[in-house]
């Protein structure tokens, strides 16, 4: 499975890099705080959301602390997406929130 840090996340949104971030906590987790522009898709959901997502794009995947977030990675690639798992999730995230 493919990793990113959070810092790196950080670095690719601030050069102006399009990133595609899926954040894999529940609702009530997300209103809490969670990265501009990420999208949503609690772990629990996204075997029946997966086809909102575009196989052509990479996808970083956001939880909590990056386990859920990773299982989510493994799920998505096996089934055909590109997705890396942002280790150390938001309790990592030193960026900017909403």
């Amino acid at each position: 499975m493919d990793t990113i840090t959070a810092k790196e996340v950080e670095e690719m949104i601030n050069s102006g890099k399009e990133v595609h971030i899926i954040d894999v906590r529940e609702a009530a987790e997300v209103q809490q705080g969670a990265i501009p522009g990420a999208v949503n898709i609690p772990l629990s959901l996204l075997e029946f959301r997966a086809h909102e997502l575009d196989k052509n794009k990479e996808y970083v995947m956001v939880c909590r602390s990056g386990n859920r977030s990773g299982l989510a990675t493994q799920y998505l690639n096996a089934q055909g997406y590109h997705a890396v798992n942002m280790v150390g999730g938001m309790i990592d995230w030193e960026g900017p929130v909403e």
